[in-house]
């Protein structure tokens, strides 16, 4: 909000009008043009070096050019009074749009918090940048798989693998960013720093000090290589699911302009949900699917959130880290569709190329989420390849499900 709008706030208490915004069109002439226009008038004129035409102020011509002169001003006046009014009619419009097309109308509050551990398994805790939501099941004493989220989906994008987990004995972590889910949505850039301190503060509150398995799903695979990167002794191996690895990419100027940005942005938004089941080969198999997204846009920050993370990561190049992780001894799977059309099968020949020690396993039919569509194929090769990567002192009694 404008340094504008602030002060008319807290000055007003009460609906802001236009008029105690702003100051009317006739107190802009007397403030600002007319003393310019003042100054033009009285301003002395030079002689045009004809005889007598020193001390004939009294004539005709003279009045006339002075009339004119200020006629003309008056005239340089009203233009810019008329500019800077519909400049701020604008402004106040576009503002008024924005309130009145805005799906975000609810905020995540204590109250919130305490609604959702009630009346689910999950859980919150407070970190350095604000509440983190997050679950976690199977017995303390079994290895622990991280699970970290898309861009811009949470921790449900996880269910059929955090479930197969969980009842194959394994101990499971899912948790939504900053900015999504039910986690709270600070206003901070949210950068790769931010996104790896977040997961650093949550196995460090819930005192997990051994190497962790951990698991991104598309943007999570940026995510996974900068915690990787920057804490190489916490991850005793990774895995890939289709994986988008960020590269540099320039926000359009327009957004980043706060109330045409945001109008752009909400216009988006009216097909960010729907456009969630492209993510899938056969969408009409996941119905309800666009309206589990919907939950969290209702809530202060979401949209908001989206424009940090694109704005805060403009110039990350995470290409870089992902050379640096691929030349650790750690093992690595990477699981991908085949018929992926959000982040192409086809890139997975540069990620294997950064990563030589990776094992990659194409699912056949299916999108971007084969732990939905082929949850059989992906889950087998997940389980696996934890059991070819178990600690030597730890064993998994419980028989692994069917996947």
């Amino acid at each position: 909000m404008s340094r504008v709008f602030r002060t008319a706030r807290e000055r007003g208490g009460g609906p802001i009008s236009a008029h105690r915004m702003y100051p009317s069109s006739l107190q802009l002439i007397e403030r600002t043009i007319l003393p310019v226009a003042t100054l033009l008038v009285n301003r002395p004129t030079t002689s045009s070096g004809t005889a007598g035409s020193s001390g004939r102020t009294g004539s005709g011509a003279p009045a006339v050019k002075l009339k004119s002169r200020w006629d003309a001003a008056l005239r340089v006046a009203r233009v810019f009074a008329i500019l800077w009014v519909a400049k701020l009619g604008l402004t106040a419009g576009l503002y008024g749009l924005t309130r009145v097309m805005d799906v975000e109308k609810l905020v995540i509050d204590d109250l919130t918090r305490q609604v959702v551990g009630a009346t689910t398994d999950g859980s919150f805790v407070r970190l350095r940048d604000g509440w983190t939501h997050y679950e976690m099941a199977g017995p303390a004493s079994a290895p622990l798989v991280v699970l970290a989220a898309g861009a811009s989906a949470p921790g449900y994008i996880w269910q059929p693998t955090f479930d197969s987990l969980k009842q194959a004995g394994y101990r499971v972590l899912r948790y939504d960013y900053f900015g999504r889910g039910w986690s709270d949505r600070p206003k901070i850039p949210l950068t790769q720093e931010v996104y790896v301190h977040q997961l650093v503060g949550l196995l460090d509150s819930l005192g997990v000090t051994t190497p962790i398995t951990l698991a991104g799903l598309s943007y999570g695979g940026t995510v996974i290589t900068s915690f990787a990167a920057m804490h190489p002794a916490r991850v005793g191996a990774l895995v890939y699911v289709a994986p988008a690895i960020r590269r540099p990419r320039q926000v359009p100027w327009y957004i980043k302009m706060d109330l045409i940005g945001d109008l752009v942005l909400q216009w988006q938004a009216r097909n960010w949900a729907s456009g969630q089941l492209d993510d899938f080969l056969n969408p009409e198999k996941f119905p309800g699917w666009d309206d589990r997204y919907r939950v969290q846009m209702q809530y202060k920050g979401f949209r908001r959130g989206r424009l940090s993370d694109a704005k805060a990561n403009q110039t990350t190049d995470t290409q870089i880290a992902l050379s640096e992780v691929g030349q650790h001894a750690r093992p690595v799977l990477v699981i991908w569709g085949k018929q992926d059309q959000v982040v192409p099968f086809e890139l997975s020949a540069a990620l294997m190329a950064a990563m030589p020690r990776a094992t990659l396993v194409p699912v056949d039919s299916s999108g971007h989420l084969p732990q939905w569509e082929q949850p059989a194929v992906t889950h087998g090769a997940l389980f696996a390849f934890l059991r070819a990567n178990l600690p030597a002192d730890v064993r998994i009694t419980k028989l692994e499900p069917l996947p």
